[in-house]
């Protein structure tokens, strides 16, 4: 919060101060914090999903690739150091993210106080409408995906020396409730990346009717990709092609 003087008023001839809201605290600041969170839980995401497609390499090398996360930075860093800082730095950018999104919601929410009796219907697509409670889901998972596959206190293996171990014992066929627990949670994490990319596009310049349909396209094929990227795994175990 700081000061700044209104005009001098020819009255009573003296500057009044009035307060002024930080800018990082106005829409346009809390905007740029969703942009600059997501743009790094998306890239985190991203790398995630190439990580998990290792497995198709075969065990010794899934192993490998999980045991060598945790030597990051080493000598320099102690062992697992680059993991806390990475979690840290994630678990951030999801707090500001979620922060951001609530108070836009709020603040939009106080500026139309009166609901009207014949709301017109909000042109906007199923992934727009929905992006509160696929949030939520999201964040759900997230708890019970690091609690399964980082912990391991809800893996049926948990053995942090056998990564791959966990992941076919996780997605085993009689576990299929699981499989299809993250089916449900990867939809929906697909339908908020979309809307957010298209979000992201047109506010980089997207905005004519030739430009919307393009970062619709754009914004549709990555969300795509990465569910498919994320669904393959469990999928693949599922059905035995990876044992």
């Amino acid at each position: 919060m700081h000061w700044t003087t209104s005009p001098r008023s020819p009255s009573v001839g003296r500057v009044v101060l009035t307060k002024s809201r930080s800018p990082i605290r106005s829409n346009v600041g809390l905007k740029a914090v969703m942009a600059v969170t997501g743009i790094l839980l998306v890239l985190f995401l991203v790398a995630h999903m190439l990580g998990n497609l290792k497995i198709f390499t075969g065990e010794t090398a899934f192993d490998h690739y999980a045991h060598w996360l945790r030597d990051i930075g080493t000598p320099l860093l102690p062992s697992t150091w680059f993991l806390w800082i990475q979690r840290t730095v994630l678990l951030a950018a999801v707090l500001g993210h979620i922060g951001a999104a609530t108070l836009l919601a709020l603040r939009a929410r106080a500026a139309r106080p009166v609901r009207y009796t014949h709301r017109r219907k909000v042109n906007g697509s199923y992934a727009a409408r929905t992006m509160r409670w696929g949030g939520v889901i999201i964040l759900l998972f997230v708890i019970y995906h690091i609690l399964d596959l980082t912990t391991g206190h809800l893996n049926p293996q948990g053995d942090p020396g056998n990564p791959y171990g966990n992941v076919v014992a996780d997605f085993a066929p009689a576990r299929w409730y699981v499989t299809l627990l993250y089916t449900l949670a990867i939809v929906a994490l697909g339908l908020h990346l979309r809307h957010g990319a298209f979000s992201a596009l047109r506010s980089l310049g997207q905005q004519t009717p030739a430009g919307e349909r393009r970062a619709r396209a754009a914004a549709l094929v990555f969300a795509i990709v990465l569910c498919a990227g994320y669904l393959v795994v469990p999928f693949a175990v599922l059905t035995g092609l990876v044992a």
